[in-house]
C-alpha cells in the first residue's frame, strides 16, 4: 500500500479526498490568540465573513514535524509501505522542508514532493497521484504522473486588492505594484517551476480583471483537449459557479472542479479573489 498525504492548502473538494484515501493535515490560523486549524476549526464561509468584519489580521502556522511524523506512523502502522507527501510551494511555506525533516524520522521510505504551488496547483497533483495509485502504478510511475501534470498546470488569480497578498507575505513579484495609489484589481500567477507568485497584470474594474483572468488562462494552456480546470474563489461562490457554466459552454473540460480557496490561502487572496488552476491531458 502507498499512502498519499498533503496539506489543506489543496482546496480538493471533501468528496475526492474520501473517495481516493487522500490524508490532509491541517495548516493553522491564528487569530486573536486563538488557534484554529484549517476546514476543520474554521470553514472557509466563517473564514471570510470574519474577515471583513474583524479589524484583527489573521496569520498562519504551518504542518509541523511532529504532525507529519505522527500520519507518518499512522499510515505505517495501517500496512503502507511507502509513502508519497505533496506539499504547497516550499518557497511560500515552510511545509515542505518539515515534512522532509519528519521522513527522516520514521523507518518507512517517505517521498516529499514540493508541488511548487498553492491551492490547486498542489491539489491536481494529490489528485493524479492518487488516480496512479488507483490504476495500480508503482512509486516510479506515480512520480513521473506527479511531474507530468506539473509541467502542464497553469494557474492565474485575480484579487480584489493587494492589501491581503501584502500582508500576508507571499506578494512575490507583484511586490512592483505596492505603493500605487490607484483603485485597481491586480492579476497575479504562480510560476510552476519557481513556486512564487509573479504579477501580471492590472486592470481599473472587476469585470475587466476577471476577463484578463479567463484570457490568460486558456492562452497559457498547451491544448484543449482533455481539459482539467478547477475554479477556486474567496466566497463569491454565485460568481465562480457562473465562471465555471462559460468554461463548460466553450472548452468542455473532462473534469470542472469549482471549490471556495480556504482559509489559509484566502488570508492571502481574500474576499472576492476568483483562480482559475488547470492542465491539458493527453
Amino acid at each position: 500500500m502507498i499512502g498519499i498525504i498533503t496539506d489543506s492548502t489543496c482546496d480538493i473538494p471533501e468528496s475526492l479526498i474520501k473517495q481516493y484515501g487522500i490524508v490532509v493535515l491541517p495548516q493553522m490560523i491564528i487569530w486573536d490568540n486563538q488557534q484554529y486549524r484549517d476546514r476543520i476549526d474554521m470553514e472557509p464561509e466563517e473564514f471570510y465573513q470574519r474577515l471583513i468584519s474583524d479589524p484583527e489580521r489573521p496569520t498562519s502556522s504551518q504542518v509541523g514535524v511532529p504532525d507529519f511524523k505522527q500520519a507518518y506512523e499512522k499510515l505505517a502502522e495501517q500496512g503502507a509501505s511507502e509513502i508519497i507527501v505533496l506539499t504547497v510551494s516550499g518557497a511560500m511555506s515552510g511545509t515542505y522542508q518539515n515534512a522532509v525533516q519528519a521522513a527522516k524520522l520514521v523507518n518507512i521510505p517517505v517521498h516529499v514532493i514540493d508541488s511548487k504551488g498553492p491551492t490547486m496547483s498542489l491539489g491536481w497533483q494529490v489528485l493524479a497521484a492518487a488516480r496512479a495509485r488507483e490504476e495500480g502504478m508503482d512509486i516510479k510511475g506515480i512520480l513521473n504522473r506527479i511531474n507530468q501534470v506539473r509541467e502542464r498546470l497553469v494557474q492565474y488569480i485575480s484579487l480584489e486588492s493587494l492589501e491581503y497578498l501584502q500582508k500576508g507575505g507571499r506578494i512575490g513579484g507583484a511586490i512592483k505594484w505596492v505603493g500605487s495609489k490607484l483603485q485597481v484589481k491586480p492579476l497575479v500567477s504562480v510560476n510552476l517551476q519557481s513556486g512564487l507568485v509573479e504579477a501580471v497584470g492590472l486592470a481599473r474594474t472587476h469585470r475587466h480583471v476577471v476577463e484578463m483572468l479567463y484570457k490568460k488562462f486558456f492562452d497559457g494552456l498547451k491544448s484543449y483537449s482533455n481539459l482539467h480546470i478547477a475554479v477556486l474563489h474567496g466566497n463569491v461562490a454565485t460568481e465562480a459557479e457562473a465562471l465555471a457554466k462559460k468554461i463548460q459552454d466553450e472548452f468542455h473540460p473532462v473534469e470542472l472542479i469549482v471549490n471556495i480557496t480556504g482559509p489559509v490561502l484566502g488570508l492571502n487572496t481574500g474576499p472576492g479573489a476568483l483562480a482559475l488552476c488547470g492542465y491539458a491531458e493527453d
